[in-house]
């Protein structure tokens, strides 16, 4: 299905601008960089769609992507732990998983491309892999960043996964562990998908956050961006 319809809400400092999108029946905010090149779907850690998330779509459109960010908490955000996770655990999973697949749609009608990327950070990492395995038509390549599923109703038929899979992890991380990724890795690989799911030691949970500079690292975050532009330049 073609979706050509754009409404422009407003401009906001950076390359991208405020967008919506038809999301199954409904719409969707979202923020989009237009690099012109393949799509990239950027899905927001449990702050919201706050103004780091917008800056590393800026950066895969730096790269000749087209990234879009799409807004899963329809406006709210918080810069406070206590209200971050409040607003993932009420999250709507049904509407998130439409807002997601209308992502896919707006960006290959977009771009002209019929492949996607996704890339997700926290709760955004487990959302990488809930898309990926219910967009296995359009999701070519994965990337989840220290990926959390915190919902067990959201856990992926991993059956359905398509996608090249290379996700990045933090040795000193107490939502996803060592022992946890190194489990799910041989879960996959045990289907016979093509998953590498890499362990920074020494790194802490968001550890690409560079808007956090108590846990941000920044020999870690490059490592982590250059091997996600090749996963993204390669697949896509």
């Amino acid at each position: 299905m073609k979706i050509c319809a754009i409404a422009i809400v407003a401009t906001v400092k950076g390359m991208g601008e405020r967008i919506s999108f038809k999301s199954n029946g409904g719409t969707c905010d979202g923020y989009l960089a237009n690099g012109g090149g393949p799509g990239v779907i950027v899905i927001q850690e449990w702050w919201g769609l706050v103004p780091h998330i917008q800056d590393v779509a800026d950066r895969y459109a730096a790269d000749g992507f087209t990234a879009l960010a799409p807004d899963l908490y329809h406006g709210e955000s918080s810069t406070e732990p206590d209200g971050a996770g409040k607003l993932m655990m009420g999250l709507n999973l049904a509407q998130a998983a439409k807002d997601l697949s209308g992502a896919v749609d707006f960006l290959q009608a977009t771009t002209g491309h019929q492949k996607v990327g996704v890339v997700g950070y926290c709760m955004g990492g487990g959302l990488t892999m809930v898309l990926a395995c219910q967009r296995p038509d359009a999701v070519a390549a994965a990337a989840p960043y220290y990926g959390v599923i915190p919902w067990p109703s959201a856990q992926p038929d991993w059956s359905k996964l398509a996608a090249k899979v290379v996700g990045e992890y933090a040795e000193l991380d107490d939502f996803a562990g060592p022992e946890t990724v190194k489990a799910l890795e041989a879960q996959l690989k045990a289907l016979g998908k093509d998953a590498t799911l890499n362990i920074h030691a020494g790194t802490q949970h968001a550890f690409f956050n560079d808007a956090r500079p108590e846990v941000f690292d920044a020999s870690a975050a490059k490592i982590a961006f250059d091997r996600t532009l090749d996963l993204f330049k390669t697949s896509l």
